[in-house]
């Protein structure tokens, strides 16, 4: 009996807050790869509106019942240095990326050359995100959320708990 490998994926991004436009990507992840990684980016020079364990919460609680399905392992770490540093920690081989426009495939497109050459063994996927969550961006759901706009067709539905109470508390 031969032993298969395992398809391993990363990944990254910020998700502050975590939207629906990330899940459609991790729902399209998961039918690919036996293990996804889900690396939040901490950048000393932002402030998120969610600490990194809220967002890893908010991750788990939204997106494990979606990786189970699949029969997919999830989990969710932190990284503070390149993304493909991070993938060769998760021993991952596909580094995913999701595309909602052209200009998101231009800028993605360079990072794929540039990860290309820094580590050739971890190739880039694109995943198009699906038309209905394609102008959904964390940025905008953040600033309808603080502005006491309806965020619940953006989020999962824990996100726009977490969401509403985070501002409620401001």
């Amino acid at each position: 009996m031969t032993s298969q490998k395992l398809r391993r994926g990363l990944y990254a991004g910020s998700f502050d807050p975590l939207t629906l436009g990330h899940s459609d990507v991790i729902a399209k992840a998961c039918a690919m790869v036996d293990q996804l990684t889900i690396a939040i980016g901490i950048h000393p020079g932002k402030t998120p509106l969610f600490s990194a364990d809220e967002r890893k919460d908010m991750i788990l609680q939204s997106c494990d019942p979606i990786a189970r399905s699949a029969g997919t392992v999830l989990s969710v770490v932190t990284f503070d240095d390149l993304a493909v540093e991070a993938a060769k920690r998760a021993e991952a081989t596909l580094l995913i990326r999701g595309l909602r426009d052209g200009s998101d495939f231009d800028y993605e497109m360079q990072m794929a050359g540039m990860n290309g050459v820094m580590a050739p063994k971890i190739h880039t996927v694109f995943i198009p995100a699906s038309p209905s969550v394609r102008p959904i961006t964390a940025t905008l759901v953040r600033q309808i959320a603080k502005m006491g706009g309806e965020i619940r067709d953006f989020v999962p539905p824990y996100v726009a708990t977490k969401l509403l109470d985070k501002f409620k508390s401001h």
